[in-house]
């Protein structure tokens, strides 16, 4: 049997033991004894540990592992089967996002910031534009159309979201046909994100002072047309796995985490909620008017993994119910806030080449004024102001709380950007949850937490 990545340890090891025994093993000395590192060769050519002496295995899971959600590294100490220890090692994925923000315009940076958590991109932007909307104090000047839109818009990527956590989440656990159901229903989400915004992913749709296109002329029917399809296969899911006894028994009990542990390590989302606590930013720190529109925050008292499955399941459809609300509420009218010296051109269209604008919108932009051509010119290349100054702002993303710290030095670029990003601040329930449990379970605990490590690694 291969050693590849295995750590042994043994407490009162003599220095030399390994000389001439294994040629792929090294040594090392630590206050605990010798530990050996195997990279290679054979199960029977590791140093057998004194009689009475207790034997430990480091085992690496990731950061390749195709259950550790992208490039997290688990690093488990395990008896046998059972996990004496789990600590998580992250930084493979790092992109240096909000250090390269310090370099760009407010704008320019919805371009990086959307491809955090890259499940998400819609929660990003939101995040990030609500800051600087608030920063320069404009809040209240954001037309109602755009805070419907980017409301419709969050609600349809909080359900592509949890749908690739139940697809991953069941193919982890060896429910092929839940991770087929999921991704057939997320295509139709980003069918409805390409349609508007022209992207699938990472679209930079929604953009300081409201979002950076109006809904297409038929985008309101197709969207509507789209929503009873979704929610007669959502339930495909469901019937598939709720009362499951197979499913039951990889989750139930599985990553037990109480409203205690959560608190403590400052959980937020549907492992929160699972607990019995239903804390949704939504409800309790409404922002682009949800204080305005019908829906229950889901929870359970499970404690477990099978109770953050049944949220996700239930907030899909929660989701839809805010989407059709907001189809409802949509009224015309600008999509941008009205002041030119914020404002991004949001008339777009496209040209017969298929990209950039029309002709005649060009047109009607040049043939203004020379003043008005300048002043575009400026505020494309330069950016606008934001006053000095710090603010915080936090949305309830499909994971959990999603904060953003943005303080400006009154320049046209961030003087600083930080990401309270609930993947990350999630990770640390990682220890709690497996450790004493079996190693199964691991697969199904981190699952649970739906960690996307591009909002880890910023």
């Amino acid at each position: 049997m291969s050693t590849d990545n295995v750590t042994y340890s043994s407490a009162d090891a003599t220095p030399g033991a390994d000389d001439g025994r294994d040629p792929y093993a090294g040594s090392y000395d630590t206050t605990e004894g010798r530990v050996y590192t195997v990279a290679g060769g054979d199960w029977d050519t590791i140093s057998a540990a004194p009689e009475g002496e207790k034997d430990r295995i480091v085992v690496n899971m990731g950061p390749q592992h195709p259950s550790t959600h992208g490039v997290l590294r688990l690093i488990l100490e395990i008896d046998g089967e059972n996990v004496i220890q789990a600590r998580c090692g992250i930084g493979y994925l790092h992109t240096g996002i909000e250090k390269n923000m310090e370099f760009r315009s407010f704008v320019q940076g919805v371009t990086f910031v959307t491809r955090m958590d890259y499940l998400t991109p819609m929660f990003n932007e939101t995040a990030y534009c609500l800051a600087i909307e608030k920063a320069l104090g404009i809040t209240e000047q954001i037309p109602e159309r755009a805070s419907v839109i980017r409301v419709m818009m969050m609600e349809l990527n909080r359900i592509s979201s949890h749908l690739v956590c139940l697809a991953t989440g069941g193919m982890e656990l060896g429910a092929l046909t839940a991770m087929e159901f999921g991704f057939r229903e997320r295509e139709l989400v980003l069918d409805i994100f390409e349609m508007v915004s022209g992207l699938r992913m990472n679209s930079a749709y929604i953009r300081p002072g409201g979002v950076a296109q109006d809904l297409p002329e038929d985008g309101v029917q197709k969207i509507r047309e789209t929503l009873p399809l979704l929610r007669k296969r959502l339930k495909d899911t469901a019937d598939l796995l709720v009362g499951n006894g197979i499913w039951m028994g990889r989750t139930a009990g599985v990553g037990y985490l109480d409203l205690t542990g959560c608190m403590a390590l400052g959980i937020t989302g549907p492992v929160l909620r699972a607990t019995g606590l239903p804390h949704d930013l939504r409800k309790s720190q409404p922002y682009c008017g949800y204080e305005n529109y019908e829906f229950d925050v889901q929870t359970e008292t499970t404690n477990d993994a099978y109770g953050r499955f049944l949220i996700r399941i239930r907030e899909l459809g929660e989701s839809i119910k805010i989407v059709e609300q907001c189809l409802d509420r949509i009224k015309p009218g600008p999509v941008m806030v009205a002041d030119k010296k914020i404002a991004w051109p949001s008339k777009l269209s496209i040209g017969s080449d298929g990209q950039g604008n029309s002709p005649d919108h060009i047109k009607e932009i040049m043939a203004e004024s020379m003043e008005a051509l300048i002043h575009h010119f400026k505020l494309v290349t330069e950016g606008f102001r934001v006053p000095a100054g710090q603010v915080y702002t936090a949305i309830e993303s499909p994971k959990g709380e999603l904060g953003c710290h943005l303080v400006s030095s009154g320049g046209t670029r961030p003087y600083r950007v930080h990401f309270r990003d609930p993947s990350f601040t999630n990770l640390q329930a990682v220890a709690a949850m497996c450790e004493g449990g079996m190693l199964p379970d691991v697969i199904a605990a981190v699952a649970s937490i739906d960690p996307v490590m591009g909002g880890v690694d910023r």
